[in-house]
């Protein structure tokens, strides 16, 4: 593989998250007063760390969302995680294939590193991935698109920029990974390939991922 190490994002890539999230979400916001449709949250807020939700609802309106918002908001997703999520269908294949090469991964994503654990732990992904490779927006100042995230990652896993592979599926993710220096393949299960603009590659079925990295 021409790559030192693999970035996966975590929703949408590694959990199939973002329906049950964008979905609560948007209910969420419109309960406050904030019409969302589940469109609008994908298009505003996927790939994207919470405090963009607050960001924008400021710019916006100029109102602040409720104290409790993101306590709130995180109890409702991860009851919904615990009855729902599923593992992106064919992930647990790929990182079984990455250990037998001796390819190095992580996943470094916008969510908090809770809520990380939780969609790992009901997917049982968590037998792929320790506390040493797994990497949160909590852990830098800013989130995707800026590249602190990526470039925290790398570090932290002693490979170079220019010698990682982000996979990402969303555009604020790939925006991230470009400013990173870093190669990115868009996964376009879920977002059609025209919003992840800037992709080395294209895929829609895990099974084509590795070979595309090689």
């Amino acid at each position: 593989m021409r790559y030192e190490l693999v970035v996966f994002d975590n929703d949408g890539v590694l959990v199939d998250s973002e329906p049950i999230s964008n979905t609560i979400l948007a209910a969420y916001l419109t309960e406050l007063g904030h019409p969302t449709s589940y469109e609008d949250s994908l298009r505003d807020y996927m790939g994207a760390a919470l405090h963009r939700v607050h960001d924008l609802i400021g710019e916006r309106t100029g109102q602040l969302l409720p104290l409790d918002f993101d306590e709130t908001l995180h109890a409702r997703v991860f009851a919904a995680f615990e009855r729902e999520l599923e593992a992106v269908a064919g992930i647990a294949d790929v990182l079984k294939r990455l250990v037998e090469d001796e390819v190095p991964y992580c996943v470094a994503s916008s969510g908090s590193h809770e809520r990380i654990r939780v969609g790992h732990r009901t997917t049982g992904l968590d037998a792929w991935f320790r506390d040493e490779n797994i990497f949160s927006a909590e852990d830098v100042g800013r989130g995707k698109p800026a590249p602190d995230l990526f470039l925290h990652a790398a570090a932290r896993m002693g490979v170079a920029p220019e010698r990682c592979v982000v996979v990402e599926d969303s555009r604020l993710g790939v925006q991230a990974a470009l400013a990173a220096g870093m190669d990115v393949y868009g996964f376009t299960a879920m977002t059609p390939k025209e919003k992840l603009a800037g992709a080395k590659g294209y895929f829609a079925d895990m099974g084509e991922l590795l070979e595309l990295l090689r």
